[in-house]
């Protein structure tokens, strides 16, 4: 049996000791999107997680917008699921939805969200590369934002783990919900280098969202000099650090 697979042990009612369980499916909770590219993004990464771990059931779902729900997955499943959230940070979604869900299916586990995890500040390091990030420009990470501030805190993290690898700092800013909002950071960027009369440094944002959809595309929109494209790039290559994030936050609750 893999240890890999095995939830904590638990303390039963009358004091023993309950042996560890597995899970027998991975249930794969994305947020959901009306973009064609968007669907086809997470629905390969869903399809690599699968082909990594061929032993075991992976069964995509949604947490708005498309189908099947998390609910309809979980009754299907039977066994032990396992959600695992496609989710980058411990937002509403994450504690609230997926927990809400998990609560009222009888043998269900909740993974924890993917981020923050050094591999997402390798991905996203790689799409600022492919956009053409030079020495002299400034970073800023552009998040969808959340309510929760478990969430925030993750995003500023992430920031962090990116401006350690760039060895340049980067600052997280949100599309909605949170502060400083993507605008604002934009605005304050470019006043920082007028009265430096800088030349030399353009603003370059980082797209921290899975896929395209409708935050990637404001993203996309928000006047910055460069804008990296999201993690998940529809027709190319799902980046093996995802597979492998997606499987280790399956196996280790």
């Amino acid at each position: 049996m893999s240890a890999a697979l095995l939830a904590p042990a638990s303390n039963s009612a009358w004091g023993g000791w309950e042996p560890p369980v597995e899970a027998t499916t991975l249930v794969a909770a994305s947020h959901g999107t009306n973009s064609p590219a968007g669907q086809a993004a997470i629905a390969a990464l869903v399809a690599a997680v699968a082909r990594a771990r061929p032993g075991t059931r992976v069964e995509p779902a949604f947490v708005d917008v498309q189908q099947p729900d998390v609910g309809a997955v979980l009754r299907a499943a039977g066994g032990r699921p396992r959600i695992v959230p496609l989710l980058l940070s411990a937002g509403f979604h994450t504690r609230h939805d997926l927990a809400g869900e998990a609560a009222a299916a009888p043998g269900t586990s909740l993974a924890r969200a993917l981020g923050p995890d050094p591999r997402l500040a390798a991905v996203l390091e790689l799409r600022l590369r492919e956009a053409g990030l030079r020495r002299g420009d400034r970073v800023i990470l552009a998040c969808a934002g959340s309510t929760d501030a478990r969430g925030v805190r993750d995003c500023r993290i992430t920031a962090d783990l990116l401006a350690s690898r760039l060895e340049r700092p980067v600052e997280a800013a949100f599309v909605s919900a949170a502060s400083p909002s993507l605008e604002d950071a934009l605005g304050a960027a470019a006043a920082r280098s007028a009265r430096r009369w800088s030349r030399g440094g353009r603003t370059v944002v980082a797209t921290y969202l899975l896929a395209p959809g409708h935050f990637a595309a404001r993203v996309a929109g928000c006047g910055a000099d460069v804008v990296s494209r999201p993690l998940l790039v529809p027709g190319e290559a799902v980046p093996s650090e995802l597979v492998e994030l997606v499987l280790e936050r399956f196996d280790t609750l």
